[in-house]
């Protein structure tokens, strides 16, 4: 869709016959942020803040350059509410693991939802499980879609902590987020964002979506794997108990005590990932280099004509009927298994993903335990899911 004109994904032009469509599971890398990597390790590559050496001060000015641009690309107030992580999970164990030592008693009640990831769901279970919290889920109704009614029949004043997806990682839909923090806020809980899913496709404010925390990974947003994304307000982190304890948390330690550093560098123990950092503002250049605004308006279309096709092959129910969805598909042929469905369509050179996409309960909610999914990106077009509808069309035969 837009290669031509941004850059090149050197992956995806010595593969020519490929239509990659797992893009929900990670991205190709586009030319710019292999090169911003590989400079890096060239001319940078030296432990961040602390020594004194022009080298160690050039990659330290490159890590926090990085950080500076996270912040301006999601509508952080300062650079001080971004920590580097290593990716979306790492971040909802952060907050499931500080968030609820600082803010929760026991007895209080932690709803997720019933499309969540299992990162947005095992750490908040982990934390009930030790601490005596109450964990609920928010239903979706048979749309695939999250109702504030629902939200409210589950509500009680012990409510702390409501976390869910931006964008469901298998239904595709689209959170109305604004919506669901006036809600929260208004009666004194916070809201965790899993954005995962939405971060690299499109317009993404944090102060827009009004939510409390938002977390998300590099490598779903064109950029490098171990790099992610907490993003919290200020005064959060600032109130936030450390999450791992090491090297450069830390103020002072003594036989008897322990200081912890400032935000963000109080949750960043040990070496961090520089060059992920670096490779991720990369990204985000790139992604502006094209305008977020083209990309969600495109990605909206191809969503419409996905639904549309996908729709039309008999015996192949497509799962979610949310209004407002991203280009994401998920989907069983009767009969076949989704293994064997994806395998025949690897053998049409086209890459999707099977099993159960890391969330069970939605899945047990939809009647089904595997499925496929397909998944769009940047680089993707109609003729991708024309290819795809093909080849599913020519799998009903065969397996038949």
């Amino acid at each position: 869709m837009y290669t031509l004109k941004t850059g090149k994904f050197p992956l995806l032009e010595a593969n020519p016959n490929l239509v990659y469509l797992d893009n929900a599971s990670t991205t190709q890398k586009p030319d710019s942020v292999i090169r911003a990597i590989t400079e890096y390790y060239q001319t940078s590559n030296a432990n961040v803040h602390r020594s004194v050496y022009r080298l160690a001060e050039a990659s330290t000015r490159a890590f926090e350059d990085a950080r500076s641009r996270v912040a301006r690309f999601i509508g952080a107030f300062s650079s001080k509410e971004i920590v580097f992580t290593r990716g979306t999970t790492e971040a909802l164990n952060l907050i499931a693991h500080s968030m609820v030592r600082t803010f929760l008693d026991p007895g209080d009640v932690i709803i997720v939802t019933q499309m969540d990831h299992h990162s947005n769901i095992v750490p908040f279970w982990l934390a009930a499980q030790e601490r005596g919290y109450h964990l609920r889920f928010w239903p979706i109704n048979p749309n695939g879609e999250l109702d504030l009614e629902d939200l409210e029949s589950l509500w009680s004043d012990r409510v702390k902590i409501v976390a869910l997806p931006h964008v469901s990682n298998v239904l595709g839909t689209v959170n109305p987020v604004s919506s669901i923090a006036s809600f929260v806020h208004d009666r004194g809980a916070f809201l965790v964002l899993d954005a995962a899913q939405s971060a690299g496709h499109g317009p993404f404010d944090v102060s827009q979506l009004g939510c409390d925390v938002a977390a998300f990974s590099g490598h779903k947003m064109y950029g490098p794997m171990g790099i992610g994304v907490l993003w919290a307000k200020e005064e959060i982190l600032r109130a936030l108990v450390p999450f791992q304890g090491g090297g450069e948390m830390i103020d002072t330690v003594t036989e008897t005590s322990v200081t912890f550093n400032d935000p963000p560098y109080r949750f960043e123990a040990g070496t961090p990932n520089v060059e992920g950092a670096v490779g991720l503002a990369a990204a985000m250049d790139f992604l502006d280099s094209i305008d977020r605004k083209r990309i969600f308006a495109e990605e909206e279309e191809l969503a419409r004509y996905g639904v549309r096709i996908l729709s039309s092959i008999p015996d192949l129910t497509l799962y979610g009927k949310a209004a407002e969805r991203a280009p994401l598909f998920t989907f069983n042929l009767e009969g076949v298994h989704s293994h064997d469905l994806a395998q025949f369509l690897d053998s049409r050179y086209i890459a999707v993903r099977s099993g159960h996409h890391c969330a069970q309960p939605l899945l047990r909610r939809l009647g089904a335990s595997t499925a496929v999914r397909a998944s769009l990106g940047i680089y993707n077009t109609k003729k991708d899911i024309d290819r795809l509808a093909l080849a599913l069309e020519e799998a009903r035969r065969y397996f038949r």
